[in-house]
């Protein structure tokens, strides 16, 4: 009978060796205390924490703390620091830093000497993160199932490269140049002057240049005012726009780049229904009843068949966490590319797992917060939809204001681009008169010919209000929306004979 040896699960990781490199702290320091220029190799991504011995660490934070302070950091200045704190007793006293200055090699060597240090320290902390993953699979005092734990991990390993990160600093100016010339190049060369990936609606590509790399875009409105049918019109024609692109190519191509939505209230088969019936222009209504014939079935499947090979994903998980959506970008951007990420909506969103924000307010900000560092690490924008609060309805404008962002002032903050989308009809069907109101049947006919004057200039029309716009222009962009199909397009109010 097979029997298991009760054992730790991390037995064999236990007998090794963390990884080190005592050698390079002590030529490091020594390179130091010789030169302090050696500090500038160095300083932009080594701290204290990174050395593996404690005492070359507190040695490093006092040399740093007066090269900063722009004083010299040598042997003689640093033994007064430590002569009577007792830090470098169990290494030799003081004498220790004159032995640091013999293991100098030279202050050339000192940036590579610092990026084994920090080298090592990543790998450490990769070995910590490993064996709290493993103690955690083994039933080790955590109450989250196994997907919480892979959130968890995969947070923590986030965590872990952001503040790692030493890949970053200065750009030239003329690297900066040459990519606004590509940026004006790529406008001038499309249609319409749009820089950033097409949003499919021509004004509203007029007023913002598109859709750019890194770019948090929020899109905000009370409910009914069709924010999702406005955020899966963009996403479709980003999606059009990203497959016309690779065609102009090469047509036998498939496009390298695609539009991930994350639809947190609707399933993938109701957001796909909502598409159909747009492109369709069957109502999504009549399509869920089945009170459609033959004729707009047959169309149905038609345009079925001349959209489906749109590069759109669709992913339905409810109350998804940052750390799971930001794994799912990163996979879907290495598979089949990535231009474009819609989140509807983030009020619905989780943080990441593991944290424990203390109110609603603080856990709106980390999200946003996370979906701006998931635009910024990926160069795709983020459009995200939002709440809006009910002190709209006690106004008698209805039009909303940045003040109107549910929950935080931190959605106004993070955001690149904040929109509002807004109907006057919505608000004026539910103003129509009603006999009771009036003293006599003259000035009841009376209201409801007026009512119905008004109906009439707003019937089908939308605004687009861009209240914030960190790269240029705000303003309103009058949009057509048809109810029935709760699908919005450019608004034409005049044509050629017309």
């Amino acid at each position: 009978m097979n029997t298991i040896e009760s054992q730790s699960p991390l037995l064999g990781l236990s007998q090794r060796i963390p990884p080190s490199n005592q050698q390079a702290e002590q030529a490091l320091l020594g390179a130091l205390l010789a030169n302090n220029k050696a500090y500038e190799r160095v300083s932009e991504f080594l701290t204290a924490e990174h050395f593996v011995d404690p005492i070359h660490g507190r040695i490093y934070a006092a040399a740093a703390r007066r090269i900063e302070a722009g004083q010299l950091a040598d042997g003689v200045t640093l033994k007064a620091e430590f002569e009577h704190s007792g830090v470098l007793d169990e290494v030799g006293g003081t004498t220790y830093l004159a032995q640091l200055l013999g293991a100098m090699v030279g202050i050339i060597n000192a940036g590579e000497y610092g990026r084994a240090i920090y080298d090592a320290w990543l790998r450490r902390q990769l070995i910590d993160i490993g064996e709290t993953v493993v103690n955690n699979a083994f039933g080790a005092g955590t109450e989250l199932d196994g997907q919480g734990q892979i959130e968890i991990a995969e947070q923590e390993l986030f965590n872990l490269a952001e503040r790692g990160a030493s890949n970053g600093g200065f750009v030239t100016f003329e690297h900066a140049l040459t990519d606004a010339i590509q940026n004006a190049e790529r406008a001038f060369h499309r249609a319409g002057g749009v820089s950033g990936l097409s949003t499919g609606l021509r004004d509203l590509d007029k007023k913002t240049g598109g859709l750019h790399p890194s770019d948090l875009v929020i899109l905000a409105g009370r409910p009914g005012m069709g924010k999702t049918a406005l955020a899966t019109k963009i996403a479709f024609g980003a999606a059009r726009a990203i497959q016309a692109e690779g065609r102009a190519i090469d047509p036998n191509v498939v496009p390298r780049g695609s539009v991930a939505i994350f639809s947190l209230e609707m399933s993938a088969e109701q957001l796909a229904t909502r598409l159909l019936a747009e492109e369709a222009r069957i109502s999504g209504d009549r399509i869920r009843r089945g009170d459609i014939g033959q004729k707009d079935f047959d169309r149905f499947v038609q345009v079925s068949r001349e959209i489906g090979s749109l590069p759109l994903h669709i992913d339905d998980s409810a109350a998804i966490t940052l750390s799971a959506m930001r794994t799912r970008c990163r996979r879907l951007a290495r598979t089949k590319g990535l231009s474009l990420v819609v989140v509807d909506y983030l009020q619905l969103m989780r943080p990441a797992a593991g944290s424990r924000p203390e109110n609603r307010v603080l856990e709106i900000s980390q999200i946003t917060q996370g979906l701006k560092a998931i635009a910024k690490e990926l160069a795709v924008p983020v459009l995200a939809l939002s709440q809006l609060s009910r002190a709209v309805e006690s106004r008698e404008d209805k039009r909303p204001l940045l003040s109107d962002l549910r929950e935080s002032g931190s959605i106004e903050q993070d955001a690149d681009v904040v929109m509002f989308v807004y109907r006057d009809e919505y608000y004026l069907q539910q103003r129509a008169p009603k006999q009771l109101g009036f003293e006599n049947e003259d000035k009841f006919h009376g209201a409801v010919e007026k009512w119905q004057r008004d109906m009439e200039h707003v019937h089908n029309r939308a605004e687009l209000l861009i209240e914030k716009n960190r790269h240029g222009a705000t303003g309103k962009i009058d949009l057509y929306f048809e109810g029935e199909y709760t699908r919005f397009a450019d608004l034409d109010l005049h044509h050629d004979g017309d």
